[in-house]
């Protein structure tokens, strides 16, 4: 049996997306969300919360959609992969960088509407994978109030999962 790599975040974007073409002409948009989670109270009566940020890239026709509707604070619901990617800096250090590569995405607040970024929002620096086989969804998912988007422009799409 095969292994699943399936990934769901709701999440507040950290910064605007930044979308950059391959040297073959496709284009590929990164940026990062976080989400936070509440868990318990400190000893001063407090909330606990612990925000993971999420480093994402999106390709070709769902990187144009990210660069041309989401803004830093929107909310998004994504499906995805994880990808840890191996490298050599400048130095000669052996590094990593585990990431999201979305397939499917839905805003879920209207554009130029922004939540609340915790702080430190858009610190990290996007990163642009040197390659993918990534595959993507026939159709964007809708939500009540959200814009459906069509990204293979057949109509079909799907609010099933709402």
């Amino acid at each position: 049996m095969a292994g699943i790599n399936k990934v769901i975040l709701i999440g507040n974007l950290g910064g605007k997306p930044e979308m950059k073409y391959t040297q073959t002409g496709v284009p590929v948009t990164s940026f990062t969300i976080a989400t936070t989670e509440y868990a318990g109270k400190d000893e001063s009566g407090n909330r606990k919360e612990h925000t993971e940020w999420h480093k994402i890239t999106a390709w070709r026709g769902l990187a144009e959609i990210c660069d041309k509707y989401l803004d830093k604070g929107s909310k998004v619901y994504i499906e995805g992969k994880i990808r840890t990617d191996k490298w050599t800096d400048q130095n000669n250090v052996t590094r990593w960088t585990t990431k999201i590569i979305m397939d499917n995405m839905v805003m879920l607040s209207q554009k130029g509407t922004r939540e609340s970024v915790p702080q430190g929002a858009g610190e990290m620096e996007p990163d642009f994978p040197s390659s993918s086989g990534t595959s993507f969804p026939s159709g964007a998912q809708g939500a009540k109030g959200v814009t459906d988007i069509d990204l293979d422009g057949d109509d079909d799409l799907d609010n099933s999962f709402l």
